[in-house]
């Protein structure tokens, strides 16, 4: 499969920042890597560093990597239900009242990346099955016009922005 790289118009512009964090070449073969990268980060942090926050009132490393999952696993719905011409339009998601009820610093870190994982191999399986026909098909998800295609990327952006932020603001803090 070749997908390439949705063009403005295909997408929100909330969307902008996550498909330019998503670097070039197959979006497939980075999000199977990308999941390395995130398996890099979260098994090598005790429980105590996992629920560390750079600052009051920001997640914490579990919250984020809960988060993660929980944006995956709808990213990937989306994609599903656009992929397979479903045209009624999806909702958006509170990301900050998910987080609130997921309890993730109640969770241990295995439990979380072991979710993540999960989460990460179920997407890929998805993208891997779409006819090529399905990524070109249109939808609408939180009241913005969005294609199939755009999806993958937004999934591999927006973990990108995320670890970018866990080395940046987070990981300084435990050294």
């Amino acid at each position: 499969m070749g997908l390439s790289r949705p063009q403005p118009g295909e997408y929100a512009e909330g969307y902008a920042p996550y498909l330019a964090a998503a670097p070039e070449g197959d979006p497939l073969a980075l999000l199977q890597a990308q999941m390395g990268e995130v398996t890099d980060i979260f098994a090598g942090l005790s429980e105590a560093q996992g629920t560390h926050r750079y600052a009051p009132g920001k997640w914490s490393l579990k919250d984020l990597i809960q988060h993660l999952g929980d944006a995956e696993r709808i990213f990937a719905y989306r994609c599903l239900r656009i992929g397979r011409g479903d045209a009624t339009p999806l909702p958006g998601f509170d990301e900050d009242a998910y987080a609130l009820t997921a309890r993730a610093d109640e969770r241990t870190l295995a439990e979380l990346l072991a979710d993540f994982k999960a989460t990460r191999a179920a997407s890929l399986t998805l993208f891997h099955g779409l006819p090529e026909a399905a990524w070109n098909q249109p939808g609408i998800s939180s009241g913005k016009a969005i294609t199939a295609r755009c999806l993958p990327y937004i999934c591999l952006g927006h973990a990108a922005h995320h670890l970018a932020v866990i080395r940046e603001r987070y990981l300084p803090g435990l050294r």
